[in-house]
């Protein structure tokens, strides 16, 4: 892509300090996002995908969170020294972001109408009644039904389903450039996950949007994202485009993530797991994060951390069985 990316991140680092020092949980990540584009991140729980969401929304909290290296440059501002101030003006405007649980991200005493209106009010430069309508369109333009109605509701008169559209329409009502979208289908059951994924795609072609989709699931990846980015241990270990993960996956993590994946079309009494787990942040001091768990590791493993090495089909893979380019 020739145009300059809407997000880019580059060597990001964020900490957490603790009584036993600085634990690093994002560690050098460095990838960028354009416009249109829908990125996923993958990885286990611990793996840093959400530090890295909450770094980039500059959420994370201090003390005991910092960002400690890198930039986060959006729309070519580095917006790691930015104010507080600077980033109300960003957050909504430039960059919004659907948490895991809509339950605990709506203000239980307040009604929809309210919540929605007060963001519209406070990005766009119109009145009460123009940001009622606006959220009235947002909550059509989302599929929800009676949406006058809707915005005289509380969140606990909605399903599950509903809150989380509620809040797709809240992210997406002061047209932000970058979405960000944590998780957001683990708290659904398996058809509305299905409708809140293709209204997510269909919302990424009527306007354009550039989505980050932060996942553990990967039926969620090969659904809507383009390109993905395999985190293990705030590490990136793998990126490439959706297909060719899907095809030729490189890296042993990526690897045993694909095997653990039920296939229907095969019978078996137990499904692959990964040995072990993932390590906690910091404990790691030297080789590559992944060594205790992986199959092929070897000496060199074990003492030094490879580089993301790129290989002759576009991918990026941090391992050294690909340090010469393709294998």
């Amino acid at each position: 892509m020739n145009q300059a990316p809407v997000l880019d991140v580059k060597e990001l680092r964020t900490s957490f300090i603790s009584s036993d020092g600085e634990i690093p949980a994002v560690d050098n990540i460095s990838f960028a996002v354009h416009k249109g584009e829908i990125l996923g991140i993958v990885g286990e729980s611990g793996c840093g995908k959400s530090v890295t969401s909450l770094s980039i929304m500059k959420l994370v909290p201090q003390p005991p969170g910092k960002i400690v290296g890198g930039e986060i440059l959006l729309n070519g501002e580095d917006i790691v020294p930015a104010s507080e101030k600077r980033m109300r003006q960003i957050r909504g405007n430039d960059i919004a972001m659907i948490f895991q649980e809509p339950m605990t991200s709506l203000n239980p005493l307040f009604t929809i109408g309210n919540q929605l209106v007060e963001g519209i009010i406070l990005h766009k430069k119109v009145n009460k009644k123009e940001a009622f309508k606006i959220g009235v369109d947002m909550l059509k333009l989302v599929g929800l039904p009676r949406a006058e109605q809707i915005m005289k509701e509380f969140p606990h008169q909605l399903s599950g389903g509903m809150r989380q559209r509620v809040m797709i329409a809240m992210a997406l009502s002061c047209d932000p450039k970058l979405l960000i979208a944590d998780e957001p289908t683990t708290a659904l059951d398996v058809t509305i996950q299905a409708q809140i994924l293709t209204l997510m795609k269909d919302l990424n072609k009527k306007l354009d949007t550039a989505i980050i989709m932060i996942t553990h699931d990967l039926g969620v990846v090969a659904e809507v994202c383009q390109r993905v980015i395999v985190m293990y241990a705030g590490k990136v270990v793998e990126e490439a485009n959706v297909r060719e993960i899907f095809k030729n996956p490189k890296h042993p993590y990526t690897v045993g993530l694909l095997q653990s994946v039920p296939d229907v079309r095969e019978k078996k009494d137990r499904l692959y797991s990964i040995p072990g787990n993932v390590p906690k942040p910091g404990t790691v001091l030297k080789g590559c994060r992944f060594a205790a768990r992986c199959e092929k590791a070897h000496d060199r493993c074990f003492v030094e951390d490879p580089d993301l090495y790129k290989q002759d089909d576009g991918h990026y893979v941090r391992c050294f069985l690909h340090a010469g380019g393709e294998q």
